[in-house]
C-alpha cells in the first residue's frame, strides 16, 4: 500500500530509487532521487519524490520533501570499492520496481520531470497524463547490468524514443565504459545530450554541435552524487534560461563545489549557488 500524504503541486518531480550506500564510515542515504531533490530544493523549487525504499536507511535528510513511496523489503543497496585502477561497484539489494502510474495527478504537471533510475527500476516510457515542460533523463540506471555476485558493469541502452522525447539526457563517461563512439551514437537521437567526465568537466551535444566545458580544479573529498547534483542543476538552469551552454556552465561549477564534502553534505549552499549564477541576456 502506498504512503498516503497530502500533496501540493511541485515544480520539480524526481522519480527513482533512494539508495542505501555502504561506505567505510557506515551506511548512508544516496541515489539520484536524494541528491537531485535536495539540489532542486536548494535552488528554490518545490520538490516531490516518487520512489521505493525500505526501512533500512534513514531518510532524515529529506525531511520537508513530500514523497510517494512504494514499500519495499530492502532498499537498493550499493557498495563502491576503490582501487588503483578505478572502482568496483556492487549491487547488494534492489528495491521494488516503480510503476510510473502511481505518480499523483497533481505531480504529473510539474514543470520539470526528472527520471533518475539507478538500478533499472522503471520504464523510460511515460504513461499518459504527464505534461512536464522539460523531461530530463539521467539514464545510468538503464545503462547498468550486474552479475550473480552483484558486480555492476556498463550495458548498452539506446531507447531511441526516450532519447528523442526527453528535453535533455545526462549520462557519465563511466556509464558508457569510456566508449565515445557509443556516445556519438546516442547523440544522434537525443535532442540534447550531456556526458559528465568527473574532474574533467562535461561534453555537451546539441544541434549537431559538440562543446567541452572544463571544471575548475578542486580538492576532491568525495565525488559521490556529483553527477546527480550536476544533472539537477543543469535541468533547472536549462528550464530557466533555455540556454544549454549556460546550464552546463552553471552545473559544472556547482558539481565542482560538491566534491569537496562527503555524501549529501555536498548539496549546494546558497553562497555557492550565488557564486555560480550569472546574468543571461535574452
Amino acid at each position: 500500500m502506498l504512503e498516503l500524504i497530502a500533496l501540493e503541486p511541485v515544480d520539480y518531480l524526481v522519480i527513482g530509487h533512494l539508495a542505501r550506500d555502504l561506505t567505510p564510515s557506515g551506511p548512508r542515504l544516496g541515489g539520484t532521487a536524494a541528491y537531485a531533490a535536495l539540489t532542486a530544493r536548494a535552488l528554490g523549487l518545490r520538490v516531490g519524490i516518487v520512489t521505493s525504499v525500505g526501512n533500512d536507511v534513514a531518510l532524515d535528510a529529506l525531511n520537508g520533501i513530500p514523497m510517494v513511496t512504494i514499500p519495499s523489503q530492502h532498499s537498493t543497496t550499493f557498495e563502491n570499492i576503490y582501487h588503483a585502477s578505478g572502482r568496483t561497484q556492487l549491487l547488494h539489494q534492489r528495491a521494488t520496481p516503480i510503476d510510473l502510474n502511481v505518480t499523483p495527478e497533481v505531480w504529473r504537471r510539474a514543470a520539470i520531470l526528472h527520471l533518475g533510475p539507478i538500478a533499472d527500476e522503471m520504464s523510460p516510457t511515460l504513461p499518459g497524463g504527464f505534461s512536464a515542460s522539460l523531461i530530463g533523463l539521467t539514464a545510468q540506471g538503464w545503462m547498468r547490468a550486474w552479475d550473480e555476485s552483484g558486480r555492476v558493469s556498463p550495458k548498452r541502452w539506446d531507447d531511441r524514443q526516450s532519447l528523442q522525447t526527453a528535453g535533455a539526457v545526462v549520462i557519465s563517461i563511466e556509464d558508457v565504459g569510456g566508449d565515445m563512439e557509443y556516445v556519438e551514437h546516442l547523440a544522434q537521437y537525443a535532442r540534447l545530450l550531456v556526458v559528465t567526465e568527473g574532474a574533467a568537466g562535461c561534453v555537451l551535444y546539441w544541434h549537431g554541435d559538440r562543446r567541452r566545458l572544463r571544471a575548475p580544479q578542486t580538492a576532491e573529498v568525495d565525488a559521490t552524487g556529483a553527477g546527480d547534483i550536476f544533472a539537477a542543476a543543469f535541468f533547472i538552469r536549462l528550464y530557466t534560461t533555455r540556454d544549454p551552454w549556460e546550464a552546463a556552465r552553471f552545473a559544472t561549477l556547482l558539481a565542482a563545489y560538491s566534491v569537496g564534502r562527503p555524501g549529501l553534505e555536498g548539496i549546494p549552499t546558497q553562497k555557492e549557488i550565488q557564486a555560480c549564477l550569472v546574468e543571461v541576456l535574452p
